[in-house]
C-alpha cells in the first residue's frame, strides 16, 4: 500500500479557528478588573500606551545585557569545563551533590558550571527573551487593534466605571467562594483562568466526600513537593533512595520532567496554583526533548502532549501549546512507514524509527498507534497546522480497509505491509486504549466522528462474543485470546474497560446491558483488591483454580500505583451515584497510605500478596496524572469536569468536547 505524504496538501482538512494568545504571567492568578464595555476603549488606550513606553525604555538594554550573559556562557562551555568526579577518599572541593544517576559530583562554583547548568541557564535566558518579544508584539497588535476599534464606534465615557475583582485559587486552601466566570463565548483577555472555579474546584456538598478529597489533596503536595526536593526536572522520583529515575520509554537516562508535565493538570483542577506556576515556568525554559536515545512514541503522545494540550485548553497559555506541537514534530519519523501505520520508537537525534523486535516480528501495536487520534486532532485544531490530523486520518484509512478476524481487532499490525501479525487479541495490555479512543473520539468531536462510534460498536461486540466470560465463582472478566482460546487471566489494565461500558452505555440502545456489564467488571476488579493481603491489586489475576482474582505467579503480583481499577470507580460513581464506589474508592486510600506511602513519595509494591511487602522505589508519573486524579474526582461533584464539557484521555488528561461551553475556551 503506498505511503501517502502529507506534506503535498496545500489546503488544511481541518476548519482552523483563532485563539487568543496568553500574556506572559501564569494564568490563574491575581486580581481581575471587568470594565463597562464603553469605558474600556480609553482605558486601554492609556495603559497599553504607558506600557509600550515603559517597555521601550527599557526593552533593548534589557536584551543587550542578556545576549551579553549569554554570550559569555557560551565561551564558558566552549572553554572546557568539565565536572570534577569526587574520588573514592574525598578529595575534591566544593559542595557535593547528586547528579541524575545519584553518583556524587563536585558542584562548580559561580567561575566554573557544568555544561548542562550552563545550557540550562542558557535555555532560560532564551526563553526569557522569547517571552519579551511575544510580549512587545502582543502589545503592539492589542493598541492597533483598540485603537481601530475606538475610531471606528468612537464610545463615550460618560460614566465611572464599575470595578469587581474575583480573588485567585488560594494555594493553601482548596476552595473557591467567588461567583461563576462569565459565559466564555464573551471572555476578554483578562478573563483568563476565572472559570477554574466553574469546572474544577467547587467544594463538595456531602461533608464526608469534602473532607476525603482533602485527603486526595495531600496526597497530591506530598507527591508534588518531595519530587521538587529530591528530583526536580528529572521524568519521576524513587522516593526511598531520593533521587530522580528515568525508563526506557523516556529514551533512558533522560530529564525531561516527565512527572511535571504528566502532573500539571492534577493541581490546576486541585487549585495548587503556585505548583502549578512553577511547573509551567520549568516547561518553558527547560523543556526542549533532545536526546540521543529512542523515546516510545505512545508514552511521549499520552503523558507530554497530551498533558500539555490539557494544560492549553484549561489556560489558553500558548506555551503548553507550542511545546507539545515542538514534541509532536519530533515523534513525526515514526510515520515514515509504507502504510503510515507509525513505529513504536523514535530515534529523536537520527529522525528515524522503529518496532520492538519481541512485538510480532517487528509489527506494530494497536494500543499504540490506535492512542494517538484524541491528541493529534486536538493539536490540528489549536495550531491550525493539518499535519497531525492527517497522520492519525491515515491510521484510520488502513484500518477501515482491512478485514477483522472473528470480528475482533489483533494486537499487532505489520506497518510495511499492512497485514495483520498473529491474532492476539486483547482489551487490556497491548490493545486496551485502542478500544477508549474510538468512544473518546465520537465524544470529543460532539459526535461528529461517526465513524469512531461505529468502529467501537463492532470492537465492543467481538469483545463480548469472544472473550467476556464468567468464571466458576460467578465473576465476570475478559480474557485474552490467543491461538482460538480464551486464557482466563485478566490484567489490572484491563480493568479500565468497566468504565469504558459505563461511558458507552450512555449512547447505547442497551444502556441497561452495559451499565450492568461495567458493574461486573467493576465488582471483579475490586475482588482482585480485597483479596491481596495489601488491600492493593495485582498486575495480573486469574479467573480459573481454586483462588479467583488472585495472582498466581511471582512476576504477576506487583502493583506500580495503578490508576485502572479507580478509574473504573470514577464513571461507575457519576453515573450511578452508587456509594459503593465512593466507599470501594477509599478503601483504597487507605492502603495506598498504607503500603505505599513514604516520607518523601509513594512507592509501588513488588508483591500484594504479602502484608510488608518490599516497595520497588518508584513514585510513577501516571499516579499523579490519573491515579489522584481519578480519586480527586471520585469525592467530587459532577460539577467537577462535567462529562458533557470534557472527555479524558488515556493518560487521564481532560480535552474539552467540541462546541461545548470548555471548548470556546480558547479555541474560537
Amino acid at each position: 500500500m503506498a505511503y501517502i505524504n502529507s506534506n503535498t496538501h496545500s489546503e488544511p482538512i481541518l476548519p482552523l479557528h483563532s485563539h487568543r494568545k496568553t500574556q506572559n504571567f501564569a494564568v490563574g492568578i491575581g486580581p481581575k478588573i471587568y470594565l463597562r464595555v464603553t469605558e474600556k476603549y480609553v482605558l486601554a488606550i492609556v495603559i497599553i500606551a504607558f506600557t509600550l513606553v515603559f517597555l521601550g525604555a527599557s526593552y533593548l538594554p534589557s536584551i543587550s545585557n542578556q545576549d551579553d550573559v549569554v554570550v559569555r556562557a557560551i565561551r564558558n562551555v566552549e572553554s572546557g569545563f568539565k565536572p570534577v568526579v569526587k574520588d573514592p577518599h574525598g578529595h575534591g572541593n566544593g559542595e557535593v551533590r547528586a547528579d541524575h544517576r545519584g553518583h556524587e559530583v563536585e558542584k562548580f562554583n559561580d567561575k566554573a558550571k557544568s555544561d548542562i547548568e550552563i545550557q540550562q541557564e542558557i535555555n532560560s535566558m532564551k526563553a526569557h527573551l522569547e517571552l519579551n518579544h511575544k510580549k512587545m508584539k502582543t502589545l503592539e497588535s492589542r493598541l492597533q487593534s483598540v485603537l481601530k476599534t475606538h475610531a471606528d464606534n468612537h464610545p463615550k465615557a460618560n460614566d465611572i466605571p464599575d470595578i469587581k475583582q474575583k480573588k485567585p485559587i488560594s494555594d493553601v486552601e482548596n476552595k473557591n467562594t467567588e461567583p461563576a466566570a462569565a459565559p466564555f463565548d464573551v471572555a476578554k483577555e483578562e478573563d483568563k483562568g476565572d472559570y477554574t472555579g466553574k469546572f474544577f474546584n467547587p467544594e463538595p456538598e456531602d461533608p464526608v466526600a469534602k473532607e476525603r478529597r482533602s485527603q486526595v489533596v495531600e496526597m497530591m503536595k506530598l507527591a508534588w513537593d518531595k519530587y521538587k526536593e529530591h528530583a526536580w526536572g528529572h521524568n519521576e522520583l524513587k522516593p526511598i533512595s531520593k533521587r530522580g529515575h528515568s525508563s526506557g520509554i523516556f529514551g533512558g537516562n533522560t530529564a525531561f520532567g516527565a512527572t511535571i508535565v504528566d502532573g500539571m493538570d492534577t493541581l490546576w483542577m486541585m487549585g495548587l496554583t503556585e505548583r502549578f506556576n512553577a511547573g509551567r515556568d520549568w516547561i518553558a525554559s527547560q523543556l526542549n526533548f533532545e536526546t540521543p536515545s529512542d523515546v516510545s512514541v505512545f508514552e511521549v503522545n499520552i503523558r507530554f502532549i497530551g498533558g500539555l494540550l490539557s494544560c492549553y485548553g484549561f489556560t489558553g497559555d500558548d506555551v503548553f501549546k507550542d511545546k507539545a506541537a515542538m514534541i509532536a514534530d519530533k515523534l513525526l519519523p515514526a510515520f515514515n512507514t509504507p502504510t503510515g501505520i507509525p513505529l513504536a520508537l523514535v530515534n529523536l537525534n537520527r529522525k528515524t524509527g522503529k518496532n520492538y523486535g519481541w512485538a510480532s516480528g517487528g509489527a506494530s501495536i494497536l494500543s499504540e498507534f490506535g492512542s494517538l487520534h484524541m491528541e493529534w486532532w486536538y493539536l490540528s485544531k489549536v495550531t491550525g497546522n493539518p499535519v497531525y490530523y492527517e497522520k492519525v486520518k491515515r491510521i484510520r484509512e488502513v484500518l477501515n480497509s482491512l478485514s477483522l478476524p472473528n470480528g475482533m481487532y489483533p494486537n499487532y499490525l505489520n506497518p510495511r505491509t499492512g497485514k495483520w501479525g498473529q491474532t492476539h487479541v486483547s482489551i487490556g495490555a497491548l490493545g486496551d486504549s485502542f478500544y477508549e479512543y474510538l468512544l473518546k473520539v465520537w465524544l470529543q468531536t460532539n459526535k461528529e466522528d461517526t465513524e469512531a462510534k461505529r468502529m467501537y460498536d463492532t470492537a465492543v461486540k467481538g469483545v463480548e462474543t469472544h472473550l467476556l466470560k464468567t468464571s466458576n465463582g460467578g465473576l465476570k472478566y475478559l480474557g485474552e485470546y490467543k491461538n482460538g482460546r480464551v486464557d482466563a487471566k485478566m490484567g489490572h489494565l484491563t480493568c479500565f474497560a468497566g468504565g469504558m461500558f459505563a461511558l458507552g452505555a450512555q449512547y447505547s440502545d442497551n444502556e441497561k446491558h452495559y451499565m450492568d456489564l461495567g458493574a461486573d467488571i467493576a465488582h471483579t476488579c475490586h475482588e482482585s483488591y480485597v483479596r491481596s493481603a495489601t488491600g492493593l491489586g495485582p498486575e495480573y489475576f486469574r479467573l480459573d483454580g481454586p483462588n479467583e482474582a488472585v495472582a498466581q505467579r511471582q512476576n504477576e503480583k506487583y502493583y506500580i500505583l495503578r490508576p485502572e481499577v479507580l478509574e473504573t470507580h470514577y464513571y461507575m460513581y457519576r453515573l450511578t451515584k452508587d456509594n459503593k464506589y465512593r466507599e470501594w474508592a477509599w478503601e483504597a486510600v487507605e492502603a495506598i497510605n498504607k503500603h505505599c506511602r513514604t516520607p518523601d513519595g509513594f512507592s509501588g509494591l513488588r508483591d500484594v500478596s504479602k502484608p510488608n511487602s518490599a516497595k520497588d522505589d518508584v513514585q510513577q508519573s501516571f499516579f499523579l496524572a490519573e491515579t489522584l486524579k481519578y480519586l480527586y474526582l471520585i469525592f467530587s461533584d459532577d460539577n467537577v469536569l462535567p462529562l458533557d464539557q470534557y472527555v479524558l484521555n488515556t493518560e487521564a488528561h481532560p480535552f474539552p468536547i467540541a462546541s461545548s461551553e470548555a471548548w470556546k475556551y480558547p479555541v474560537q
